[in-house]
Formats: structure tokens, sequence, C-alpha cells
């Protein structure tokens, strides 16, 4: 079965190479209908990564955040036309006390290997999992995204102490907003707390107990345990924030993505006591556990359209390249492609 595949190979240009689809009782075959971009893939499309990390990612299929139709089932356990989640992470072995989605040997879609920009995706059958119904597409096409705030919530739960009553969250970013809505079901007794730089985007997260710009939260302010969802050269002081504000033996989630190393308050984590923990990514069973939530709390997927900032249709590639110049105008909010190849 031949396969159309859309690469970047360089910055702000896409190519198309055909490929074979090889069909095995063990793989899926799906046709993407709906692609959500994520800053990730914008790095690489803008090539503000490193060089040498270009250089050795590209060329490649963008896309990691993605939901489509069933085509073929090797396996038997799907028919044709059911509408499925592609799970962007392939772990290549198993381990009882490594997640797969830290084993080193895992492969993840859209960071080295081809992403979904395809008309045919074929995927190994643990990697796709059957869509609930009556959820808006548009909402499901970044479940992946939602998935690693639920993936670092749960390590949270298992990682903290039992002081939950404030928990933090510094980020008024897409990242910021899907932690600070799972927060709120996960942890139904805790006053969730956000801090963030824009008054317009703090608007957005009416669910939360209370929202504080950064530079106006109290010092007497405290919680017992953080989100740091802001990456880049914002990490350092949201960390340093984080470190004032946080009860001793508070734990605090590392979530947001810096290209370059920052320096941290070891000081006062060595006398508050506290546990800094990264989170990145998720797996299958964070993938099954975001599903489960949707389906039991209809409220979520009705917050989720404030973050939808851009629709695009696509058929070409000037379709893709529009939509990815759309995204970095936008600076927040989702854009999502519907894949009309």
């Amino acid at each position: 079965m031949l396969n159309t595949v859309y690469r970047l190979v360089a910055p702000g240009r896409f190519e198309v190479e055909f490929s074979d689809v090889k069909l095995s009782e063990n793989t899926v075959i799906v046709r993407p209908t709906h692609m959500s971009i994520c800053h990730a893939d914008l790095r690489y499309y803008q090539g503000s990564r490193p060089p040498e990390i270009m250089k050795k990612k590209l060329p490649m299929a963008l896309i990691h955040e993605a939901i489509g139709e069933v085509v073929w089932d090797g396996s038997g356990g799907l028919k044709p036309g059911e509408r499925v989640v592609m799970i962007p992470n392939t772990p290549m072995e198993e381990d009882p006390e490594i997640a797969e989605n830290y084993l080193r040997s895992s492969r993840f879609r859209s960071s080295g290997y081809d992403g979904f920009m395809q008309d045919l995706v074929d995927i190994r059958a643990d990697r796709v999992l059957r869509l609930p119904q009556g959820i808006d597409p548009v909402i499901l096409s970044f479940t992946e995204l939602v998935s690693v705030s639920t993936h670092a919530i749960r390590r949270m739960d298992m990682i903290a102490n039992k002081n939950r009553k404030p928990i933090g969250i510094w980020g008024d970013g897409n990242l910021g907003f899907l932690t600070a809505l799972m927060c709120k079901y996960a942890f139904p007794d805790s006053k969730i707390i956000v801090f963030g730089l824009s008054r317009n985007k703090l608007m957005d997260f009416s669910f939360a107990d209370e929202t504080y710009l950064t530079a106006e939260a109290d010092d007497d302010l405290k919680v017992d345990h953080a989100f740091e969802c802001v990456g880049s050269e914002g990490s350092r002081p949201a960390i340093d924030q984080i470190i004032d504000h946080i009860s001793p033996e508070g734990s605090i989630a590392l979530m947001g993505v810096s290209e370059n190393p920052i320096a941290i308050n070891t000081r006062m984590v060595l006398e508050k006591g506290l546990r800094l923990f990264g989170s990145s990514r998720s797996g299958v069973r964070d993938f099954e556990r975001t599903l489960e939530l949707y389906e039991k709390n209809p409220g979520i997927t009705e917050e989720l359209h404030r973050i939808v900032g851009h629709i695009e249709h696509v058929r070409t590639i000037d379709d893709m390249k529009r939509a990815f110049e759309a995204a970095l105008k936008s600076g927040s909010g989702k854009t999502v492609m519907l894949w009309e190849k």
C-alpha cells in the first residue's frame, strides 16, 4: 500500500515523499482527520532548535497530537471507520520500574521519528485507543497534550505528601490551563491557585479557585505542592517563586521545557526538604485515564474549547504552511488542522 508523507526538510519547508505501508497482524492503518500543532512542532518549523539537533532530526514528518479513522486493523480489534486517538510514544521494551515514556529506547513520533503528517499512518495495535462518542473531534485532537498533564498529576499523587489543600500551577499558557483543569478534577477537595503573567489569559481560568499575576502574589501566600508549566527562559523566575511560596516538604513537578540550563535555589530546596521531579510526555495508561475523565466529566471538554485558537482546513502543502504560520501568530491557543487529504 502506497503512502504519502509530508516531511519538514528545512525550517518552513515541507516536501512530499512516498513510502510503502506494510500490513501485519500487529498493525493498524489509520487515516488522520484532526491534528493539533504543538510548541515542539513549531520549534522545528521555525528552526529554533540548536543546529546540531535540526541536522540530526530532519527530514521528519511533524505532529504528535492527532486522531483519525481506522482503515484496516490486522489484529481485528477495530472496525474500519472507527475513530481512534494515536499514541506517539512507541516503547521498544518493558521495564517494571521505568514508565514507557522515560525509557531511552522508546521512539517518539515527531522527535526523531516520523509524526502523523501522513495520508495514512501504520501504527502498532497497542498504540491506538477507541475514542468516546459525542465529543468534539477538535477537542479530541489534542488528547496527547492533556494526557501529559494527566501523567504529571498521577505522579504527583504518588510522590507528594497528603497536605494538598492549596495546589499551585505556575503558567497561564496551554499547559498551565490543562494542568490546572485536570487538577481540579483529580483533587476536588484542594484549592487550585494559578499564577501567570497575563491578566487576560488568567480570565480563562474561571474554574480555578484563585488566580494571581506573579508580580502581585502576596509574600505570605503558601501552596502545599506546585506544577511548573512555564518553560524556556521563564522557568527560572517561576521555579524561584515556587520555592519561595511552597510549604516545607512540598513537591514540585517540573513540566516546562527549556533549551538551556537554569539555576535553582538549592539552599532553600535543602532547607525546606523539597522534592523536585521532572514529568514529560505520557503513556497509554495516561491516555486511557484522560478518556475516562472525558466521559465521566463533560465539564472538562466544555472548558477545553477555551484554548482552541485556530482551525485550518488542510489539503495542500500551502495549507500546511498557513496552519503553522497561524499557530506562530496566535501565541496561545491550540491550532488544529482538519486533515482533508
